[in-house]
């Protein structure tokens, strides 16, 4: 049987034949800010195997570097599987997927580009940039200037940019749940929140989407039109912002993983932080600063 997999609105689907084949989980800066998560997941299959089943209307291509392009949905924002010209294999984000790859682990790239507030926690390989004979690394120089006053991020493409007040407060919450799966196509998302008065867009703020998932009470994702990257989602009473959109350390780190029973079948909890079948209990405050 196909494994199948889509975007976070569903307009976008695909199928593959399997085997899909481990990569690695993916630190580097221009993975975490398309994705909006601490790192990025792929698998590959063969492109004789991989078939669109709906949905190319919606795709839009971002081209990251010369002649690599991140695909994404232009409703949700969802990255989406691509196919360089250049070889023959696809390249899956697996978060995507509704089915188990059943993947041996995936290793570590370009953990020299990590994010400061994550730790790497399993003992799978690990490796500075590619791993020997994987090809050279692309640069990707921030787009925002620094400020000890400030926390800044944005998008991937510098079209969008944002600010808030140092310090922060709060922890960092790791979710496993299929939505934020689907929507970071990652192995969980990396949100924090902040009061809706310490936060300022920068630049581009017209230039964010949002897409609020109609069977959801709240569940919405806010994106780059340009690039697809996960942006800050400002919502009625705060705002939720995706870690990986960062370009400095808030100073603050992941304090629990909450839906752990939907967790990707793929990707190991291996750290010790406290872990929630769904919610945690309500009123529960962490406080992690480093």
């Amino acid at each position: 049987m196909p494994l199948t997999g889509s975007c976070l609105c569903g307009d976008v689907a695909f199928e593959v034949d399997g085997p899909i084949q481990p990569l690695s989980h993916c630190h580097c800066s221009m993975c975490r800010k398309s994705h909006g998560a601490a790192f990025a997941s792929f698998g590959s299959a063969a492109k004789s195997g991989f078939r669109w089943l709906r949905g190319l209307e919606r795709i839009r291509l971002y081209e990251s570097s010369a002649g690599g392009g991140r695909p994404f949905c232009s409703r949700c924002g969802s990255m989406l599987p691509g196919a360089p010209e250049s070889v023959d294999q696809v390249f899956i984000p697996l978060g995507l997927l509704a089915d188990d790859p059943k993947l041996a682990p995936l290793e570590h790239i370009f953990v020299g580009s990590k994010a400061p507030w994550y730790e790497i926690s399993d003992s799978q390989p690990r490796h500075e940039a590619f791993p020997p004979g994987w090809g050279e690394g692309v640069p990707s120089p921030r787009k925002t200037e620094p400020t000890p006053e400030a926390v800044r991020g944005g998008c991937q493409c510098g079209a969008v940019t944002y600010e808030i007040p140092r310090p922060v407060a709060g922890a960092i919450v790791f979710c496993h749940c299929t939505r934020c799966r689907r929507a970071r196509a990652a192995a969980h998302n990396a949100n924090f929140f902040v009061a809706l008065d310490r936060f300022r867009w920068l630049t581009g703020g017209d230039k964010v989407e949002t897409y609020k998932l109609p069977e959801a009470e709240r569940f919405s994702q806010s994106f780059c039109r340009e690039c697809g990257s996960g942006l800050p989602h400002v919502g009625l009473t705060r705002v939720v912002v995706p870690a990986g959109s960062l370009d400095d350390d808030p100073g603050i780190g992941p304090g629990l993983h909450i839906f752990v029973t939907s967790k990707a079948p793929w990707f190991e909890i291996a750290d010790d932080l406290p872990r929630y079948d769904e919610y945690p209990p309500q009123g529960l405050v962490i406080n992690t600063p480093r």
